[in-house]
Parts: structure tokens; C-alpha cells; sequence
């Protein structure tokens, strides 16, 4: 499936021929409630309500609003989230989300990708770390 592009175009929606959601923001985008609401909207078009491990990717991502966390703790199409960042100011971020809201799924945060595909593979759901 081609890639959707998220309204606002901030990032892209595609379901992957794995099976897997793949959520990519574009660098440097500032993430506010409007963006976080258009990309969940994205994501449950794209997987038609039925529910897929979701990708991520979270890396160079400039700020995301208080609001738009928020969001993510609403349950979407996804059985399973990896967050995919590169940077410790990403591994900050994803904590600081994941300390402060209760996904909605198990959601865990990953530097590499080969890693959180691994997981989002694996059919036994495990803890949010």
C-alpha cells in the first residue's frame, strides 16, 4: 500500500506488506493536538478498524504539545506500538509519554529498527517499557 499522507502532511500513514503500521513524521515538525488527531485518524482509515502492531517513527521529531500526547493515549487500530527514535532527546520524549500516560496498548521505545520490528513481530503482547 502507498503511503497517506497525514492531514497537515506532517507525516505519512502506511500499511506495510509485514502486516505493520508505519506512522513517519516528517524532521523537525512540532507536534501539536491537531497533528496527533489527523495521524490517529490516518492510522484507523488505513488499517480499516482492524488492529496492526504500529512503527513509529519518532526520530527528529522537534517538539510534540502536552495536547497532542494526549491523543496517543486514546485506543486506535494499533495492537502494539514501537516508538523509533535515534536521539536521547527522543528517548526523552518517548518516556516522558510513556510516565506520564497509559497507552492504550504495549508501547515501547526502541533505537533500532531491526529491534522494534522484532517486537511488534512477536504474538505474545508483553509489558509497556
Amino acid at each position: 500500500m502507498a503511503p497517506v499522507i497525514v492531514d497537515g502532511g506532517k507525516g505519512s500513514v502506511e500499511l506495510d506488506d509485514g502486516g505493520y503500521v508505519h506512522l513517519r513524521w516528517l524532521p523537525r515538525v512540532d507536534i501539536q493536538v491537531e497533528d496527533a488527531r489527523a495521524a490517529m485518524a490516518t492510522v484507523n482509515d488505513v488499517c480499516q478498524d482492524q488492529p496492526h502492531p504500529m512503527l513509529v517513527d519518532m526520530a527528529s521529531v522537534a517538539s510534540v504539545s502536552r495536547e497532542a500526547r494526549a491523543i496517543w493515549s486514546i485506543p486506535c487500530s494499533a495492537s502494539r506500538i514501537a516508538l523509533l527514535g535515534r536521539s536521547p532527546v527522543d528517548r526523552v520524549l518517548a518516556n516522558f509519554f510513556l510516565g506520564v500516560h497509559i497507552p492504550p496498548c504495549p508501547t515501547r521505545f526502541f533505537t533500532s529498527r531491526d529491534d522494534a520490528l522484532a517486537w511488534l513481530n512477536t504474538r505474545q503482547a508483553g509489558p509497556t517499557a
